[in-house]
C-alpha cells in the first residue's frame, strides 16, 4: 500500500490523470491525501470532483478556500467573487450529490500512525495538533449542518485577525476557517496576514512565514499542506508544501508518505501565468 499526498489541483483534471498513471495508483491498496483546492481557476473543475468523489475511501481531501468558494455559490447568497468559471459545477444533473460531499470534507486530518496532519494552508503557533483537529471540527460540524448557509454567508472576511480563546459564533469560525485555508504569513504577535503572496525572503519585515513562529506546538509533527504556489515545493524532516502551481502553468506534485516522501510531478498543461 503507498500513501500520496497531492497538491493543489484547482480543476487540473488532464494533470490529475497524468499524475496518477505515473505514480501507478491502485485505489484498491493505495490512498490519496489532497490538499485541497480541488476546483476554481482551472478548466475541469467538474470532472476534478467527480473523478475525487468516486474514489471513496481511497482519498482523504480536506477543504481548500476555492472548495468554500464553491460551497458558497452553490448554498449562500453573499459571494464576493466571479461564478463563472464554477457554473459547470453548479449547473450539472449531479450538482446536488456533489456539493454535498464536498460539504462534509475535514478542514484537517491527521494519521498518528504517519505522524503527519494535513491542512490546506497552515496552522496558527498555539494550536497543537488535538487543538487543530477540534477546531476544525466546529466548522465541519456546522458545514454538515442545516445553518451551513449561514455561516458560508459570513464566512468572507479578515476579522478578526488574532486567536483568542473568547472568540465565539461567526467570528470564531471565521478565524478557525482562514487560519486553516488562507494563511501564509503571520506578524510576530501570531496576527494573520492576507496581503502578502510571494515567496519567503521576499517579505516585509514585520512578517514571518506561519510555520517560522517560535514555539509553534505543531513543530514535532510532519505537517502536509498547499495553498502558497510562490513557495513551491518544501521538504523539510516536517514539512511538506504541495502547491508547485499547477493551475499557473507550473506542475502537479505527489509526495509519498508512508516511506521515502520522494516528490513525483507532472508538468502543466495551463498557460504560464503570474502565480497568485
Amino acid at each position: 500500500m503507498a500513501v500520496y499526498a497531492v497538491g493543489d489541483i484547482q480543476g487540473c483534471y488532464d494533470e490529475l490523470a497524468a499524475l496518477l498513471d505515473v505514480i501507478s495508483f491502485d485505489p484498491g491498496q493505495d490512498h490519496l491525501w489532497f490538499v485541497g483546492d480541488l476546483v476554481n481557476r482551472g478548466p475541469k473543475s467538474l470532472e476534478t470532483l467527480r473523478l475525487v468523489q468516486e474514489l471513496g475511501d481511497a482519498a482523504i481531501c480536506v477543504l481548500g478556500n476555492h472548495d468554500l468558494h464553491l460551497l458558497a455559490l452553490a448554498l449562500s447568497d453573499n459571494v464576493p467573487f466571479d461564478a463563472d468559471i464554477l457554473s459547470d459545477v453548479l449547473h450539472a444533473e449531479d450538482s446536488d450529490q456533489l456539493i454535498d460531499w464536498l460539504r462534509r470534507r475535514p478542514l484537517a486530518y491527521f494519521d498518528p500512525g504517519l505522524n503527519t496532519l494535513m491542512v490546506h494552508a497552515g496552522v496558527i503557533g498555539p494550536w497543537s495538533v488535538s487543538d487543530t483537529l477540534e477546531r476544525a471540527g466546529e466548522v465541519a460540524d456546522t458545514l454538515a449542518s442545516e445553518h451551513a448557509h449561514e455561516f458560508l454567508h459570513a464566512m468572507y472576511g479578515r476579522k478578526p485577525d488574532k486567536w483568542s480563546e473568547n472568540l465565539g459564533g461567526t467570528d470564531r469560525q471565521r478565524f478557525i476557517t482562514n487560519s486553516l485555508t488562507r494563511i501564509r504569513y503571520c506578524t510576530a504577535d501570531g496576527g494573520l496576514d492576507f496581503n502578502y503572496k510571494l515567496a519567503p525572503g521576499t517579505q516585509p519585515d514585520n512578517l514571518q512565514p506561519w510555520y517560522e513562529l517560535p514555539d509553534r506546538a505543531t513543530a514535532d509533527t510532519r505537517i502536509v499542506f498547499g495553498h502558497w504556489s510562490t513557495l513551491g515545493l518544501l521538504q523539510t524532516e516536517n514539512l511538506i508544501a504541495l502547491d508547485t502551481g499547477c493551475v499557473w502553468g507550473g506542475a502537479l506534485t505527489a509526495v509519498r508518505l508512508d516511506r521515502d516522501a520522494q516528490a513525483v510531478q507532472v508538468p502543466s498543461r495551463q498557460p504560464r501565468t503570474f502565480a497568485g
